[in-house]
């Protein structure tokens, strides 16, 4: 999982085991127009949940991918004017995870930097035409209700700045772990309020038991969620999967998960756990097209130069960014998922 992805903080936009950065704020081009008519949202409009799909201001079922940032107090520096535009219009990209971690040196270092971080993000995604999903990346500790209030003032600044915005999702626990569903449905009915109160329409997204894996990780499956679901309406489920470290007992789990519960793939690499060793592209291969037959949407862990297997770009690229676009920039695993983000969406016109 995002697991063992962090290092030492320098304060607001340092990198583990490298300078700071400081690098202004730059708007694109398209900055306060609505969506372009032929952008994933221009094309899509509000999302809803109908049934167990993700469906558009039509009512027509979708698949969004796109890609996941890593960690904003490590890596903000890799996402700038140039990289978001190659996002967007080269690697064709329908979505944008914003992950605001609460601890390790996230959030709670600094809740007006990350508040203001995250907005700032959401922005630039929005002028490109991209959905977003704000991400609470609570990992250690895997209870969500440790981080209840912080969650509360984190969600209750975001969508009060966001709440017109037709682009957003809101991912409230990234990945609980050592605590019982009840638990994490109990956190769920006290923070989804806390949302509608203010923004009423988006799709909120939940994150499952034992590191968003429908609790197979912790040795149970998707049938706890199935049988005791949350009490709201406009929800998804996230699951979570490494390839290389999750094989077919986990592929099964989705498989099913999906036929009985909107599901969301808010994380998922190539690599084992951890992110890291060698990537297993053929097992990979097989979650995409099962996540495809079900139009499952998904993000990619990550869009940074980390050094390690998962992170798509060369490790030093964001430090000395040249051009962002085609794949001389990328390390194998963003050569891979670049060009399957870039297949063609099959988003319904009618």
């Amino acid at each position: 999982m995002a697991a063992a992805l962090g290092g030492a903080l320098l304060l607001t936009t340092a990198v583990p085991n490298g300078p700071a950065h400081a690098r202004p704020d730059q708007r694109s081009a398209t900055a306060g127009r609505s969506a372009a008519a032929d952008t994933p949202v221009g094309i899509n409009g509000q999302l809803k949940v109908c049934g167990t799909k993700l469906c558009n201001s039509r009512g027509n079922p979708i698949q969004l991918r796109g890609m996941s940032t890593h960690g904003t107090q490590w890596y903000p520096h890799c996402l700038t004017s140039g990289s978001l535009d190659a996002l967007a219009q080269d690697w064709k990209a329908d979505v944008l995870r914003v992950s605001t971690y609460v601890q390790e040196g996230g959030y709670e270092t600094n809740p007006r930097h990350f508040t203001n971080l995250a907005n700032s993000l959401i922005q630039q995604a929005t002028d490109r035409g991209m959905y977003v999903i704000v991400d609470w990346h609570m990992l250690t500790p895997g209870d969500p209700h440790a981080n209840l209030s912080k969650a509360r003032q984190f969600f209750t600044d975001i969508a009060n700045r966001n709440k017109d915005k037709n682009n957003i999702l809101y991912e409230i626990a990234n990945e609980p772990s050592g605590v019982s569903w009840s638990r994490i449905k109990s956190y769920a009915e006290q923070i989804i309020p806390t949302i509608r109160a203010i923004d009423s329409d988006a799709p909120v997204l939940v994150g499952t038991r034992a590191w968003s894996s429908f609790g197979v990780s912790e040795g149970a499956n998707e049938s706890e969620v199935v049988n005791n679901p949350v009490r709201a309406s406009n929800i998804m489920y996230t699951f979570h999967f490494y390839a290389d470290s999750h094989r077919d007992e986990y592929l099964a789990t989705l498989s099913r998960a999906a036929d009985a519960l909107p599901v969301f793939v808010t994380e998922f690499g190539t690599q084992n756990y951890a992110g890291e060793g060698e990537n297993d592209f053929a097992m990979s291969q097989r979650y995409l097209d099962l996540m495809a037959s079900k139009k499952i949407s998904w993000a990619n862990w990550n869009f940074s130069d980390d050094h390690r297997t998962g992170a798509v770009f060369k490790t030093g690229t964001c430090d000395n960014p040249g051009s962002w676009v085609g794949t001389a920039p990328l390390k194998p695993a963003g050569v891979w998922i670049r060009d399957r983000i870039r297949t063609p969406d099959t988003f319904p016109v009618g």
